[in-house]
């Protein structure tokens, strides 16, 4: 019942910008918080940022804080990733994920969009 779906990736030379969006559907369903994900190729996906609909809890990966900003709007369903002085590793497919409750893992992802950063 829950889907998501990330809009805005795209290609950029280092100390470029994008800005990620992530639009969550469903119907009734509730969920706590929504985060962004990243994968590489050859690496593991690793967590970018993370925020609860409340924003009473936001956090950033060490590798981001201070370049990308997480926000959302809840009205729309929407969270975005605001992405400032990007950099070659930060080129990874991104991928927003939904947390149903505060104890739950992240189990809905969408389908991700690609970020390319080159030098």
């Amino acid at each position: 019942q829950v889907q998501l779906a990330e809009f805005g990736g795209g290609s950029v030379q280092t100390g470029g910008s994008l800005r990620l969006s992530c639009v969550a559907s469903g119907g009734t369903f509730s969920h706590y918080a929504m985060g962004w994900f990243r994968q590489a190729p050859g690496n593991r996906r690793e967590f970018v940022a993370s925020s609860t609909w409340s924003g009473d809890s936001i956090i950033y990966a060490d590798s981001v804080k201070g370049r990308f900003t997480i926000s959302r709007d809840n009205a729309k369903n929407t969270v975005y990733l605001q992405m400032n002085n990007l950099k070659p590793e930060d080129t990874a497919v991104y991928s927003c994920a939904a947390q149903i409750t505060s104890t739950s893992p992240f189990n809905y992802w969408g389908q991700g969009t690609q970020v390319t950063v080159s030098s």
